[in-house]
């Protein structure tokens, strides 16, 4: 069962993003940021029924990746221990289990047996050149065997939003964390009518290298957009089908948005923003970054 992840396709509005100026200007990779601790509050808006929950509560300090993790990075993780993706493990069927792919050309969804985090649209492409790209079409136990490797874990939904935006409330403009004060495009997202076209008015179509849009005030990249990013957090009364070891598996709850969030369809361009993720499923559009407790 895949339609958990897959079935976010409905259009949620109609509305056309507005004609912005990107200031995309890739930076050089950066260490973790030590965030001291504090209070999440999530505040009053609510744009989605699933933004009800979650993005609550106290928070200790802890250490975060100033950006997503990098098919370089996640490259070392794989040299060194020898690890299998879950995409690139044998399914029931025996052939591999694959990941989920968007595909531009027809603005359809499928999972593809050749897909993962090596060859993230399918079996033609590859990441030859695109080490400081964030790595994708990891599964959520992908993202959790590279953080315990590099001594660090993923980041709860609470930590996420406060490494975001801090003790602020959730902007209750959807379009707050996507624009500057100007107007300027400042996250990697889909400018146009999803899935007809993106204008690329941000300087990207697809995925952007880490670091390419400002880092907000804790210093911190790609926070919103490019790719949705997995937290250890349930997504409470959701589960998926382990289609590998059968049984049921708790959803997680994805942040940020994606390269593939539009005004007309996700929107989720917020960091109140959240969305149940299949763990069992790499995506083309979801990634990760880690934590450190402190």
């Amino acid at each position: 069962m895949r339609t958990l992840a897959l079935g976010a396709l409905a259009i949620l509005c109609m509305a056309c993003a507005p004609a912005v100026e990107p200031i995309a200007q890739c930076a050089t990779l950066t260490p973790p940021v030590l965030l001291t601790g504090g209070v999440v509050a999530r505040g009053d808006a609510r744009f989605e029924p699933e933004e009800r929950d979650g993005g609550e509560g106290a928070v200790d300090a802890f250490e975060i990746d100033a950006h997503e993790v990098t098919n370089a990075q996640f490259a070392a993780f794989i040299a060194t221990t020898g690890y299998v993706t879950l995409a690139e493990r044998e399914g029931p069927g025996g052939e591999p289990m694959g990941a989920a792919v968007f595909d531009r050309g027809n603005g359809q969804w499928r999972v593809d047996p050749a897909a993962n985090w090596r060859h993230p649209e399918g079996a033609r492409t590859g990441i030859d050149g695109r080490d400081d790209y964030p790595v994708v079409a990891v599964a959520y136990e992908d993202a959790e065997a590279y953080a315990r490797w590099a001594g660090r874990r993923l980041p709860t939904e609470n930590e996420w939003e406060w490494a975001a935006r801090g003790a602020a409330p959730a902007s209750p403009n959807v379009e707050a964390e996507r624009l500057d004060p100007n107007g300027r495009l400042i996250a990697n997202t889909w400018q146009g009518m999803f899935p007809i076209q993106d204008s690329a008015d941000d300087g990207f179509a697809g995925l952007a290298p880490v670091g390419c849009f400002p880092a907000n005030a804790n210093g911190l990249y790609d926070m919103i957009g490019n790719v949705w990013e997995w937290t250890s957090t349930p997504f409470e009364g959701a589960q998926v089908e382990d289609i590998a070891r059968g049984g049921a598996v708790q959803a997680r709850v994805l942040k940020g948005g994606s390269n593939l969030c539009a005004r007309n369809f996700c929107s989720r361009f917020r960091s109140g923003s959240r969305q149940a993720g299949d763990p069992m499923l790499g995506m083309s559009h979801v990634g990760f970054r880690t934590v450190a407790d402190r």
